[in-house]
């Protein structure tokens, strides 16, 4: 007796589905926390490009905890486990951690921008207090758009082969989701695609086509900094747009078809893409950015030194307790 084929690909899935979001998820969680911890942590961090990176690892964290660990959930369980509140609060996250993150390109792309094709503007442009004001006005309007998912989504039970299984859905029938699902395609995909083309063109022409004046050494420097920080931003994006294409691509075609294409293998690509999108940055900042590998390896070093000195410390406590 060989066994139900069915079932030998489902557990297949399962083990795969979790291990490979498994760890992608963990990758991506401590990564974006470290990111968050050096630029806090770290005076000479904390500039304006620096903050729009901070408010993209809360995105990235966000779409991580909110979308990827519940995923392991399903595969292992088979079955929607955080009940009819835990469904509107996750969705409302997911949806807030895409939705803010594509903002923060957006808005880091911008600020490039001016910083290096009007820098004369950039002096009072691109400051921190003005990045933080800008942070928080994404997160406010991101944060009031997604609301309408609390009333979009609601569990549902569908009976499959003799058996109830509870999924977190759409409240109403998917054809009428099409307005949402393609203004959030134009909003927070093509427009950032565009707008990021357009800018990070015109940042070429002034970095790379034009010769370096003959400064002074330490304005090279600083003019070599630009570049390099600004190659790093534009692999973010690029990463953004081919990481979030085959999820973006596939609700647009589903919106037209009669019957969704679903495919279980399509679908946990596609998922592991927007996963791998949100894991990804950290380990683009510690390879193209010398300040930020430095800062890693200063919390890294950090941490050790506070568990050495906590390992000696309990090793003086039982020292003195025994004399």
């Amino acid at each position: 007796c060989s066994g139900d084929p069915s079932s030998d690909l489902l557990v297949e899935y399962k083990v795969i589905s979790v291990l490979i979001v498994f760890l992608i998820c963990a990758l991506g969680i401590v990564g974006n926390v470290m990111v968050i911890l050096v630029v806090l942590t770290t005076k000479h961090m904390r500039t304006p490009t620096n903050g729009y990176l901070v408010s993209l690892a809360v995105a990235d964290l966000m779409v991580l905890i909110a979308a990827g660990l519940p995923s392991i959930a399903d595969s292992l369980f088979g079955s929607w486990i955080f009940g009819h509140a835990g469904c509107l609060c996750i969705t409302y996250f997911q949806y807030l951690g895409i939705n803010a993150s594509s903002c923060s390109i957006t808005a880091f792309t911008i600020e490039r921008y001016i910083a290096i094709c009007h820098p004369i503007k950039a002096q009072f442009l691109c400051t921190l207090s003005r990045a933080k004001k800008i942070i928080f006005g994404v997160w406010v309007f991101t944060s009031l758009y997604c609301v309408m998912w609390f009333y979009l989504s609601d569990i549902q039970q569908v009976l499959y082969k003799n058996m109830t299984i509870i999924m977190c859905a759409y409240k109403v029938s998917r054809n009428l989701y099409l307005p949402i699902y393609f203004f959030d395609f134009g909003i927070f995909f093509v427009l950032p695609l565009t707008l990021a083309t357009v800018l990070y063109g015109l940042i070429a022409r002034i970095l790379f086509l034009n010769p370096l004046p003959s400064y002074p050494k330490e304005d090279k420097n600083g003019y070599d900094n630009f570049s390099k920080v600004t190659k790093m931003l534009a692999v973010v994006v690029v990463l953004f747009a081919v990481l979030w294409m085959p999820y973006r691509t596939l609700v647009v075609v589903n919106s037209f078809l009669q019957e969704a294409y679903l495919d279980t293998w399509f679908l946990l690509f596609c998922r592991t893409c927007v996963y791998l999108n949100s894991a990804i940055n950290p380990l683009i900042y510690n390879a193209m950015s010398q300040k930020f590998r430095a800062a890693f390896r200063r919390l890294c070093r950090c941490g050790r030194n506070a568990q050495a000195n906590k390992a000696a410390y309990i090793a003086r406590l039982h020292y003195l307790l025994e004399s």
